[in-house]
């Protein structure tokens, strides 16, 4: 006799797709519903004011439905921390600050059931050595990270920058050292903007250049690494050190790039976030054409 199994629930597909959102007004009733309209099938807010120090409070109604609209349809969410956080920074304050505002954002993303916090890598500056800006991040993130004890705890995410300056972290070898001033911390993971890794002189757009650049972030942080990318074009050209994102196949980046990051083994399981231009409607557009890429 036989059994009649129920039919499983259609399972994460290899790459959700989906955009920062919007979230002034209410993370479930705006964010939520911003992203319905992409179509989006994984989400990225910020839980205070980009470019701001303050440490808003949250509202626990609109948590508790975010977070459990995120569960119920299967929607990984992330957030991003504020721009100004720089843990190499030579100024006394700006330290302290950056230790309360990404304090704040991990304590958010628990609050809010995201999957991890991005933070970027920062900056050596006041002309100082990498090594002396790496003590420093050691010294003030290192136990922001031994904070994260609870099993709903968020991943602390590392995204390099597009190499403009005294960056701490642009090319994919520059995760090394990082990761070793923070002892490789079972919660440090990576967030991978594919303009500014282009930026920084990583050629996706040349043959088998994604799949060469994901070879070489695996190597330096070890598989696992990698939980979240940032799908962004670039305005422009490889090695710029410029950060101007452009919408997906529009740059120089190129759509058969972003297909060839959807085969790696590295990218198997990882979220595709787009921080494009356009508005709505730009958003909408790239997330279908990521969605083709994959399926097609």
């Amino acid at each position: 006799m036989s059994v009649e199994h129920p039919r499983p629930l259609p399972g994460p597909s290899r790459n959700p797709v989906g955009s920062h959102v919007p979230v002034a007004g209410g993370l479930s009733t705006v964010g939520l519903a911003y992203a319905r309209d992409l179509k989006a099938e994984t989400v990225q807010v910020f839980v205070a004011n980009p470019r701001g120090w303050a440490t808003p409070a949250g509202n626990p109604r609109e948590d508790e439905a975010f977070r459990a609209a995120c569960a119920a349809e299967s929607i990984p969410a992330y957030v991003h921390a504020p721009y100004l956080i720089n843990f190499g920074s030579h100024t006394e304050a700006t330290v302290e600050k950056s230790v309360a505002s990404l304090r704040h954002s991990l304590r958010r993303g628990r609050e809010i059931g995201a999957l991890g916090v991005v933070v970027h890598t920062g900056s050596a500056t006041g002309g100082r050595d990498r090594s002396v800006a790496l003590k420093q991040v050691r010294e003030h993130m290192l136990p922001l990270l031994d904070e994260l004890t609870r099993d709903d705890d968020p991943y602390l995410l590392l995204e390099s920058t597009a190499g403009q300056g005294s960056s701490l972290c642009s090319r994919t070898w520059d995760f090394a050292p990082y990761f070793e001033a923070l002892d490789a911390h079972p919660k440090l993971g990576v967030c991978l903007d594919t303009c500014h890794i282009f930026a920084a002189g990583h050629d996706l757009a040349g043959p088998g250049g994604m799949h060469q650049t994901l070879d070489l972030l695996v190597d330096t942080v070890g598989a696992g690494r990698l939980k979240l990318i940032h799908a962004n074009d670039s305005q422009d050209v490889v090695g710029a050190h410029k950060d101007r994102h452009a919408n997906i196949g529009a740059g120089h980046i190129g759509e058969d790039a972003f297909r060839e990051l959807m085969t790696h083994p590295a990218t198997e399981g990882v979220p595709l976030v787009i921080e494009t231009p356009g508005g709505k409607e730009g958003h909408a557009g790239d997330v279908e054409r990521l969605k083709k890429l994959r399926d097609g």
